[in-house]
């Protein structure tokens, strides 16, 4: 399902309409979130250099018109323009957006393509230079100031269709010349709108291709957490017990020989108790082995909160718990274990059990110095164990035979 969802994210995002923008809006309204602020930029450098350079034409406007009427009109118009744009090149940069303020972004080329116009009244005779400026301008528009290109089209439009209607009226130039003009400016336009329709569904395209890119990404480290998640499920599975949540046996036995190995190397004391829940089968046979289960787990829980988070406590088979306690001599082992019987003496029972004693039989091990071998100290645990039991229950023995 997955695999289906990136093919149609994909198709979707590449899937444009005549004017190059994404077919979903929510998709094009993401994308130019995402230039806004590249956009705010390069719109608002582009304006100034194009301003500069349009106000840099009144040197030749002195020299072609000298301290006239004309050259006064034209240094106003420029100077109006001029401010105009540096005016909207600030506001763009601080609050321009494509996604809502398009025609802001509008608004300086048809200021400019007004200015361009309005010099033909103006300078009729330098017609042919104006052509090659409205040319570049034409081209300026469509690829230099960063803009939609509807809006591109529509403001190269006017200055073309305004500079023609302007020269014929002004400059009075002839049908053939007038033909010419028009053909270049068709030209023009054609060009400019083809190359930024082209780079604007190319940039659309990386756009979506990255978006897929981080989608693909964000699933992928899903995924990676999902595995771990449930790499970390099956190793409890495989380390614990379904019933207390303690280690199982096999785990047990790898922490708490590692344990023993560590105590050795550092020559600290190392015990091991083995734990009986006294008179277990009895509980199973009168309350049964739903209520067995949960004594089981009450006393687990008891013992794990009264050990030490350095001990390693699990569960050794039926109602027999196992603990390691590294760096632990006799006395505090002595101490552990009482205290851990105590708590399990005390343990609130169901409803219904009042009349039971819940009791546990602790059997402890000492390790001798250079010792290594966790069964042979199991198998002594076991042992004294198995004399408390013997014994009356409810008690806890210490191994004395090996000290």
């Amino acid at each position: 399902m997955r695999q289906w969802g990136f093919i149609i994210t994909k198709n979707t995002a590449l899937r444009a309409l005549t004017d190059c923008q994404f077919s979903e809006y929510s998709f094009e309204a993401m994308y130019r979130k995402s230039i806004k602020t590249r956009g705010r930029f390069e719109s608002c450098l582009s304006l100034i250099l194009v301003s500069l350079v349009f106000g840099m034409f009144a040197i030749t406007d002195y020299h072609l018109l000298g301290l006239s009427r004309e050259y006064y009109l034209l240094i106003t118009m420029r100077t109006v323009v001029v401010s105009l744009c540096l005016f909207l090149a600030f506001i763009i940069g601080r609050w321009g957006s494509y996604s809502r303020q398009a025609w802001l972004h509008a608004l300086p080329l048809w200021i400019l393509a007004t200015g361009i116009i309005l010099i033909v009244p103006l300078r009729p005779d330098s017609l042919f230079t104006q052509v090659t400026a409205v040319v570049v301008a034409t081209i300026a528009f469509y690829l230099l100031i960063p803009t939609l290109l509807t809006v591109a089209m529509f403001a190269s439009l006017y200055l073309s269709i305004g500079f023609l209607v302007a020269a014929v009226l002004f400059a009075e130039i002839g049908p053939v010349v007038t033909l010419r003009i028009a053909l270049l400016l068709i030209m023009t336009n054609v060009v400019g709108f083809c190359a930024l329709l082209r780079l604007e569904v190319l940039q659309r395209k990386q756009f979506a291709l990255l978006h897929e890119e981080r989608n693909q990404n964000r699933l992928l480290l899903k995924e990676i957490a999902h595995r771990k998640s449930l790499e970390a499920q099956l190793r409890m599975v495989a380390e614990r017990d379904a019933l207390t949540g303690l280690d199982n046996r096999s785990h047990f036995m790898k922490r708490a020989e590692a344990l023993l190995q560590r105590s050795r190397l550092e020559k600290v004391p190392f015990s091991l108790f083995m734990i009986d829940v006294d008179h277990f089968k009895s509980i199973n046979d009168t309350w049964g082995h739903t209520h067995g289960d949960w004594v089981l787990t009450k006393i687990a829980a008891a013992c794990a909160q009264s050990l030490r988070p350095t001990d390693v406590i699990g569960r050794f088979g039926g109602e027999e718990f196992i603990v390691a306690l590294p760096n632990t001599g006799p006395e505090d082992a002595q101490i552990v274990a009482e205290r851990l019987k105590k708590r399990v003496a005390e343990l609130p029972l169901k409803e219904g059990m009042s009349e039971l004693c819940l009791s546990v039989t602790i059997g402890i091990a000492l390790a001798h110095p250079e010792e290594a071998d966790l069964e042979s100290l199991i198998t002594r645990a076991d042992q004294t164990l198995y004399v408390g039991k013997r014994d009356g229950r409810n008690r806890v023995v210490m191994y004395r035979s090996s000290c």
